[in-house]
């Protein structure tokens, strides 16, 4: 539990940091520096000589970052950018700084002079360009070739040119978040994935599938960052590979994920995860062989780009339908889960959007804050199912100990039951007789002996008493079972245990709400509730109270007895009807022992709840009649 709430913390701290960044760029986006927003390009032919800069008395096209021209037409491979930078004597190190560009092989020429060259064997054509230039006192023309395979090219964002030192610091600041972010889930992924193997295997299961998916989501963060593929130009087709795969792994794990939500509620949803599964291990299957082939084919696009990009449209309508059907019936899991897809759709269609409306070169990244969002939902989702599944089982261990209480003392009844029906009534006759004997000879004894006479008859009385505790124990009397109002007995063993209480020094409350039928014998109920009652009084001494309530809570009878006398410890309150048990120095514990059993007999409960010191609380339950049908004709009119 610490670990999910310490990963969460970690997580919102990301998101910070993240923000703080961006913050910091925008800031120094502030400082004063010469923007270049307006050029010239000219495409470039697949026959053309890609060596030969073109004239600038020849046809060029004037564009720049507010239009971009990026749609390579058919027939073309690139273009040549022409731009003219002004005089650099204000800077002592003067440099220039494109942050966004469409291709995959950059020329940079100060007139006809080749300055910097940069070449890639791998498909990823966002690019940056970050380069010194000459100090001079003269505009000087220069010229950018770009070369791609893919269906765009150009500059989309403004040249700058600054200081060096302050380009390169704006070149590294703008796509750190992306790195700092993408690293923080997939260094978080993996501790959690580690951690897994400590779990429960019911639990293991979400978790690992959490993981698998934020790592996937981290992946594909870093390998999405044009920095990533600049610094590590020479592992950029593993780069590459490994965006592919995480995409791959993002849509099962998620969709596992989310199933797991459901607790496979969703028959057809869960048939649409296998689904799903399977043909992204087909996707799979499909870029190994085209890895391995080195070949272009369109249909490779058509399955890794069309048909995919349809099955997760259907994927995130489908889980937020879903959500929306279980957030109604009142589940918070899915109110949580609903509204992280529902930002995080919101986040990507806004970039889809602005995407679109800028003729494709505007550059995603609202997607990422959705992501963010959509993780830190996913996570409290599965603490919360943690906490529940640590809440249940508490809850089970508590009543698997009670039923183990419940199953010892059972069993100590029962031999107590068939040995007290055995012997007390081999008992009870040899006593019987003893007593009638001491009485004959009292009678013709003198005054000074008939005193240990009456003593030795009062002794017999109360072993006797002693075996009819235990006779009713071993069989109660209750054959003669009729509907009782609780009501109704309350008021008789008020009139009869009220005058007890004063002679202590205490006060008995008696509430009772009417018609609370049940089944039962009056008589031995009587019996019961005075047991409890009575322990309550020579438990509370003087200036005491007990608090007597009988009412209905669902389908029972439930009467409370509470007292704010010694109280008993838990042990003492595991011990309570255990023949020979008490907490009086002179009792036995053959009344509670009754008590237990005359209310079991009545298919009733019995629970003790005590503090030392603050007092005692007794909860009896028996099973409520509210039918008309199931009351004697004398009761039910």
């Amino acid at each position: 539990m610490k670990s999910v709430h310490g990963i969460t913390i970690l997580r919102i701290f990301v998101l910070f940091i993240m923000i703080f960044t961006y913050s910091t760029q925008f800031t120094s986006a502030s400082e004063p520096a010469s923007n270049i927003n307006e050029w010239q390009m000219k495409w470039i032919g697949k026959a053309d000589d890609e060596q030969r800069i073109p004239a600038l008395d020849e046809t060029w096209i004037p564009t720049g970052s507010d239009n971009p021209l990026t749609n390579v037409p058919p027939g073309f491979r690139g273009m040549w950018v022409h731009f003219t930078i002004p005089s650099t004597m204000g800077l002592q190190r003067p440099g220039l700084l494109a942050e966004r560009i469409y291709g995959l092989d950059l020329s940079v020429y100060r007139e006809s002079h080749l300055l910097i060259q940069t070449r890639r064997d791998f498909t990823f054509d966002l690019n940056k360009l970050l380069m010194p230039i000459e100090q001079t006192s003269e505009p000087k023309d220069y010229y950018i070739r770009i070369l791609t395979t893919s269906e765009r090219a150009g500059l989309i964002s403004d040249i700058r040119i600054d200081e060096i030192d302050l380009l390169s610091k704006r070149f590294i600041r703008q796509d750190l978040p992306d790195l700092l972010l993408g690293s923080s889930i997939v260094f978080l992924a993996l501790i959690m994935l580690f951690c897994s193997s400590y779990l429960h295997r019911k639990q293991r299961s979400s978790w690992v599938a959490l993981c698998l998916f934020s790592l996937s989501i981290g992946i594909l963060i870093i390998t999405y960052s044009p920095l990533t593929y600049i610094y590590f130009k020479e592992y950029g087709k593993i780069l590459l590979l490994l965006f592919d795969v995480s995409l791959f792994l993002l849509i099962p794990s998620f969709n596992y994920y989310i199933d797991q939500v459901f607790n496979g509620q969703f028959r057809f949803f869960t048939k649409y995860r296998r689904l799903q599964a399977y043909y992204s291990a087909f996707c799979l299957v499909a870029l190994i062989v085209y890895t391995i082939s080195g070949q272009h084919y369109e249909v490779y696009y058509v399955i890794l780009n069309i048909i995919l990009s349809v099955l997760i449209l259907l994927q995130l309508l489908l889980i937020i339908v879903l959500s929306i059907l279980r957030a109604i019936k009142g589940s918070w899991s899915a109110i949580l889960l609903s509204l992280g897809i529902i930002l995080f759709a919101s986040s990507a269609t806004a970039d889809l959007i602005f995407y679109y409306l800028s003729h494709r070169t505007y550059v995603l990244y609202l997607w990422k804050f959705g992501v963010v969002i959509l993780i830190l939902t996913l996570v409290i989702i599965l603490a919360r199912r943690i906490s529940a599944d640590y809440g249940k089982l508490l809850n089970y261990s508590k009543e698997l100990e009670i039923y183990n209480h419940s199953l010892q003392r059972t069993e100590k009844m029962k031999i107590i039951s068939d040995l007290a029906a055995s012997v007390a009534h081999e008992v009870r006759n040899p006593l019987q007789v003893t007593r009638g004997f001491l009485q004959l000879l009292s009678s013709r004894t003198d005054e000074k002996n008939k005193t240990y006479f009456d003593l030795a008859t009062n002794e017999l009385d109360r072993a006797s008493d002693i075996i009819t505790d235990f006779l009713t124990f071993a069989k109660p009397d209750l054959e003669t079972i009729v509907v009782l109002d609780m009501y109704e007995e309350m008021k008789k063993i008020e009139a009869m245990m009220t005058p007890m209480a004063s002679m202590y020094g205490g006060v008995l409350l008696f509430k009772s709400q009417e018609q609370l039928y049940f089944r039962g014998n009056s008589s031995k109920l009587k019996q019961a509730l005075i047991n409890i009652i009575k322990n309550s009084i020579e438990a509370i001494g003087s200036d005491g109270w007990i608090k007597i309530n009988a009412d209905t809570e669902g389908e029972e009878v439930i009467v409370r007895i509470a007292d704010n006398g010694d109280g008993m410890d838990d042990e003492e309150v595991a011990k309570l009807g255990i023949p020979f048990f008490s907490t009086k120095t002179k009792g036995t514990g053959l009344g509670l022992m009754v008590t237990f059993r005359i209310i079991e007999a009545m298919r009733g409960t019995i629970v003790f709840h005590s503090v030392k010191t603050k007092g005692t609380e007794v909860i009896i339950r028996f099973p409520l009649i509210v039918k008309d049908s199931e009351l004697p004709n004398e009761i039910g009119a």
